[in-house]
């Protein structure tokens, strides 16, 4: 009897953990449609970091606050709430940063944070809340040889094929932290991307994210 006790006990534990392993997915809810995107366990910190935050409707009525056509769409920054047409973004924050991990790459549609340029932050510690997603453009084997030289590392042939047939923006690889992907509403992005935009990059038109919460 103890030992199928046991059995039991064990086979529960390991049904958890394979529960606790699942990939979270989150719907980032805009006025220009929804983006669904996945989480990766290989970035707990940041994961675990932007679940406590969509937790606490941290991101609700922020803004997608700088659009660059080709390359990302930029949101997150606390201070877009209520912020006036006039107003320059992308500094705002929760008062604290994350350590960088540096294990996926900017393939189109990867989830990435934003961080201060190298200047004021050497050590490439993330934004504890400000967030980008790739759109990117065409990318070459040329492009990734020239990225591995620079910077001595070496892409999985999984990276390389999807970056090959996708796209993204690999000069971003190793500096910034990639901690999910687009899974569905990359024409949201795409559309958010291609909108008209003014000083700093920031939409004329308000994009504002209504929403992000988990995917029951």
């Amino acid at each position: 009897m103890k030992h199928i006790l046991f059995i039991i006990f064990t086979c529960s534990l390991l049904v958890l953990q394979s529960c606790s392993n699942e990939p979270e997915q989150m719907i980032i809810s805009t006025d220009m449609g929804d983006i669904t995107v996945q989480l990766y366990n290989s970035t707990p910190k940041h994961r675990k970091n932007f679940v406590k935050l969509v937790e606490e409707s941290y991101y609700d009525g922020t803004l997608f606050h700088r659009v660059v056509q080709g390359f990302m769409i930029q949101g997150g920054d606390p201070d877009s709430k209520k912020a006036t047409p006039e107003s320059l973004l992308g500094n705002g924050g929760p008062g604290y940063t994350l350590k960088p991990e540096f294990k996926e790459v900017h393939t189109r549609g990867a989830l990435a944070a934003a961080r201060l340029g190298d200047n004021m932050n050497p050590e490439k510690e993330s934004s504890g809340c400000q967030f980008f997603i790739v759109q990117g453009g065409p990318v070459t084997e040329g492009m990734l040889v020239l990225e591995e030289t620079n910077k001595n590392f070496k892409y999985t042939a999984a990276q390389k094929e999807k970056y090959l047939k996708d796209g993204g923006v690999p000069f971003l690889d190793q500096n910034y932290t990639v901690f999910g992907e687009v899974i569905s509403g990359m024409e949201v992005v795409d559309k958010i991307a291609a909108v008209e935009r003014g000083v700093a990059d920031r939409p004329k038109t308000d994009i504002k994210i209504i929403s992000i919460k988990k995917v029951k």
